[in-house]
């Protein structure tokens, strides 16, 4: 019989999302440039798009940081809260998808936004432009709000955010797992991030070190 699996505790691992902490590169530069030059925005209400864990909500993080703005879930936006979310004069609406918050609340918002010249950044895995929404005014608006998409990871980037994630768990690795992860995963950040998660949990269980060794024998299983 096999020995029963030891169970790791799920310890949370808060990424570190300052300024100083960023990893900027081509993929994400030009929507850097955007939250530095606030507030001389091009328009009141932004996006960021991007896929998952491609840097919107640290980039948002540090808007949040300069503009003192309050931070918001799309999904838990109600029409009652908007005055109060506004009351610093900025806005972060987090993980906004369509079909997953409320149109009229959201339009209530823009309305707002364009009333009291405050400020609002969106963040999303696909530009509001291109959401299918029933309100055809709101339609209009996210048609004419500027965004700005983050492009897919290019080598030099993933290797450093790789590092990062493994840092922020204060795990040291050497080059080797470095080189070894990224040939063998989905380019993405996704991809790593779910990758550095099953290693450090798995580590954690045999109280064995993150290693190339580790990686090789996980990476027989889907993470």
């Amino acid at each position: 019989m096999a020995p029963p699996r030891q169970l790791a505790l799920a310890l949370d691992h808060a990424e570190k999302l300052s300024r100083e902490d960023f990893l900027p590169g081509p993929p994400n530069e030009t929507a850097l440039a955007l939250i530095e030059r606030w507030p001389d925005w091009p328009a009141h209400a932004m996006a960021i798009s991007g896929p998952q864990g491609s840097g919107k909500s640290h980039l948002a993080a540090i808007w949040a940081t300069l503009s003192g703005a309050r931070v918001l879930s799309a999904r838990a936006m109600r029409m009652p809260m908007l005055p109060d979310a506004l009351a610093t004069g900025a806005l972060v609406l987090e993980d906004c998808a369509p079909g997953d918050f409320d149109e009229r609340a959201l339009f209530h918002l823009l309305n707002l936004v364009r009333e009291q010249q405050s400020y609002l950044l969106v963040t999303a895995r696909v530009t509001p432009a291109s959401w299918e929404v029933a309100l055809p005014d709101l339609a209009s608006r996210l048609r004419a709000m500027p965004g700005i998409a983050l492009a897919m990871p290019d080598d030099v980037l993933l290797r450093a955010v790789t590092i990062k994630l493994f840092a922020d768990r204060q795990l040291a690795v050497d080059e080797s797992l470095i080189s070894y992860l990224l040939t063998r995963i989905d380019r993405s950040f996704a991809a790593v991030q779910a990758a550095v998660q099953a290693l450090d949990r798995e580590a954690l269980r045999r109280k064995k070190p993150v290693n190339r060794a580790l990686a090789a024998e996980l990476l027989r299983e889907p993470f």
